[in-house]
């Protein structure tokens, strides 16, 4: 089924229902859409949907009925959690739209789309303007040296200003940003534009459909800019055009044009184009900007490793190419089932195909080839060259994985993925779950790359790390409305550890008589700090005479070994300690292993106590990248948390890097603080340093809190 227009006063084919039609290389744009949580993506993805005729009415992110949020959570909380792929077709050309979330907490999904992107579409709110996002969205397209255009939307609302919106793009942005239109309004309403290109106005009479109209008096101060910021940008692509500009000549439309269709591609210039996601207005002009500006596949480079002999395989989306793909998502829906979305990298992947995973050592044949319309499979014959689409229930296969032939086993680079360092614990609600809820966390874990559930034998919890709180909200969510199985999150235990400051000396006698053979095991030994907190204990022996008999000094370092598991103070491994057996006393029926071992632990908990013992706290040195005006905040917030700033060097861009070393302790939570604090612009990563003695005031709390350790090891 094709939908067609009228386009003024010709006919042509414009877009419809993708499946049956085969892409070539050519044929196909990757785009991403980037921006601020809230901007509008996943409403115009929509208009465009429906504007090329993929769907007969326009779903909303409020009536929960779009075609990228369809997810139960995106439903509930009304904004993506997932990435999404929305193939459209416009003008003959397969458009896969990668729909990414905006929060900071699912960075991980856009990572991934930004991974496999040919070219980015950076939405912004007409409303809003340039907002903390839309800068990352900028920062990460940097990265990734990708190009880009610029959507303002919501035109449609009273308070919008294209001109500050513009302003806000060329001083964040710079002179690369080129707007291609101005709106046109009418009794307040947004009815139109201004092609600052090629000077002329437009008014729309249908969704798709526009006339020509004369440019409103009101507009030409703000078209005075525009036309300026075009020209400064079509300026900056060459000397020439430079010193044509500086001496005051004008550009022809078609040297704009060509401008614009040369520099768009290598990234010189970033159109700004404008619409409503809700009204759909200004959705065709970004289809066909799509499929005029940005570069197919076929102009991209990419590049393997041949895995056979070790050499740099050249793939460039090149059809002609033996087949390889990359994963860069998983789809895990105890719903929809499983499928991996791969990007075809060189060759055609066709239904009863034979493919070989080198990174799992698996050798499949796939019956069904896929594109995903969110999250609806469509079988299609084949998939050429750079296109994106799914392969359901490959075994072992996991996000970063390559795919191709046994003959010709290729591996390219995974994705580039954030790392988490917000943790919490949380244990299962239901006596009996666990295994359930290890097998969904799996699951999700495939989904998403910055989650991570860990076994923290030392302190007995089970910790789930992400990039931020929110993140993990969702995870307990989806584990209830997908599993059916509950946890609980909780502040997480701190790795403390116990040592000792003096040397002391002390005896430690195990004497016990009932009838036959009795236990008889008297030590003495000497507890001091050994100096080396990397290593729990220090054993030597300096027993004269043989009051101590060779063959029990295994059984005291045993005694050792287990009294340092969990210490006297607070039940915390011990580290640092230096135990020297210097003297003692034996029986020669009733002694033994066990005897000695047990004196040992009575002599070592006794000696320990004496010995001025103290907790120790993990310390991590932290890095924070911040803007410059945080700086002053984030400092001191980081004393309140008893951290040390070791330095601060200067970033990118106006940024700076802020250098300290903190207790593991205060850094919980730290995530969500640190975001309040910059405005969303801080970022930070930490490792772990050392151990460090703890204030006297952290150590009587947490001694106090462990009491009742204490009293179970000594039932």
């Amino acid at each position: 089924m094709m939908f067609y227009h009228e386009n003024r006063k010709k006919k042509y084919k414009t877009g419809g229902i993708l499946g049956m039609n085969i892409y070539t290389t050519s044929k196909v744009r990757n785009v991403v859409l980037l921006g601020h949580g809230g901007c509008g993506k996943t409403t115009l993805v929509e208009a465009m949907a429906y504007v090329s005729g993929l769907v007969s009415r326009q779903g909303k992110v409020e009536d929960g009925n779009t075609i990228s949020d369809y997810d139960k959570e995106e439903m509930k909380r009304l904004f993506s959690i997932n990435t999404s792929v929305v193939p459209l077709e416009w003008e003959n050309t397969k458009i896969n739209i990668l729909d990414t979330p905006g929060y900071f907490d699912f960075v991980g999904e856009v990572e991934e789309a930004v991974s496999v992107a040919d070219a980015a579409v950076i939405v912004v709110s007409g409303k809003n303007g340039v907002e903390v996002g839309t800068v990352k969205a900028w920062e990460l397209c940097e990265k990734y040296n990708i190009p880009r255009m610029m959507f303002v939307t919501d035109m449609d609302l009273d308070n919008a200003s294209f001109r500050q919106a513009l302003e806000d793009m060329t001083e964040k942005f710079g002179k690369k940003i080129a707007p291609f239109h101005l709106p046109i309004r009418e009794k307040e309403k947004f009815v139109g534009f201004v092609n600052v290109v090629k000077m002329e106005g437009r008014k729309y009479t249908s969704l798709t459909e526009y006339e020509d109209f004369p440019i409103p008096d009101y507009s030409m101060e703000n078209l005075k800019i525009a036309r300026e910021t075009l020209l400064e940008a079509v300026a900056e692509t060459s000397e020439e055009y430079m010193d044509r500009y500086f001496a005051g000549e004008e550009f022809t439309t078609d040297e704009i044009l060509g401008a614009i269709r040369a520099h768009v591609r290598d990234g010189g210039m970033i159109p700004v184009l404008i619409g409503s996601g809700l009204t759909g207005i200004g959705a065709r002009m970004l289809l066909q900007g799509l499929v005029h500006y940005i570069p197919s596949p076929a102009e991209k480079t990419i590049a393997g490793l041949d895995l056979k002999n070790n050499e740099i395989y050249q793939a460039d989306y090149k059809e002609d190419k033996a087949f390889s793909a990359k994963i860069f998502k998983t789809i895990a829906d105890p719903f929809i089932g499983k499928y991996s979305l791969i990007k075809v990298c060189s060759g055609v992947l066709k239904s009863d195909s034979q493919i070989y995973n080198y990174e799992k050592s698996t050798e499949e044949k796939i019956s069904k080839v896929y594109i995903m319309q969110g999250k609806t499979p469509i079988e299609v014959k084949e998939l050429h060259a750079g296109d994106i689409g799914a392969v359901a229930k490959l075994s072992n296969a996991t996000t970063g994985d390559t795919l191709s032939t046994k003959a010709r086993p290729i591996s390219y680079g995974k994705p580039e993925i954030s790392i988490p360092y917000t943790y919490m614990r949380y244990k299962t609600k239901n006596k009996g779950d666990e295994d359930k809820v290890s097998g969904a966390l799996a699951k999700l874990m495939d989904e998403d790359l910055t989650l991570k559930a860990v076994n923290d034998v030392e302190n007995r919890q089970s910790l789930l790390y992400g990039i931020g709180e929110q993140q993990l909200e969702v995870v307990v969510s989806k584990l209830f409305s997908r599993y059916k199985v509950e946890i609980e999150l909780s502040r997480p235990k701190v790795a403390f550890r116990e040592t000792i400051k003096k040397k002391v000396k002390v005896q430690g006698k195990h004497k016990k008589q009932s009838g036959g053979h009795g236990q008889y095991g008297d030590v003495h030994i000497e507890l001091e700090p050994s100096g080396n907190l990397e290593s729990p204990y220090i054993f030597e022996e300096k027993v004269f005479g043989g009051a101590v008999p060779r063959n029990y000094f295994p059984a005291v370092e045993k005694g050792v070994q287990e009294s340092v598991v969990k210490g006297p103070l607070a039940a915390y491994p011990v580290v640092g300690v230096k135990v020297t057996l210097v003297d003692g006393s034996y029986h020669p029926v009733d002694s033994s292993e066990m005897a000695f071992k047990t004196a040992t632990m009575i002599a070592f908990k006794k000696g320990f106590l004496e010995a001025s013992p103290i907790l120790l706290e993990p310390i991590v040195s932290v890095k924070i990248n911040v803007p410059e005006k945080s700086t002053g905040d984030v400092m001191g917030d980081l004393n309140k948390r008893r951290g040390r700033v070791l330095g601060m060097n200067s970033g990118a861009k106006g940024r700076q890097v802020i250098e300290a070393d903190v207790p593991m302790s205060e850094m919980i939570g730290y995530s969500t603080d640190l975001r309040s604090m910059t405005g969303g612009m801080g970022e930070f990563s930490y490792e772990f340093a050392r151990y460090e003695q703890a204030p006297s005031d952290v150590q009587e709390k947490e001694i106090k809190e462990r009491a009742n350790k204490i009293e179970k090891i000594e039932e």
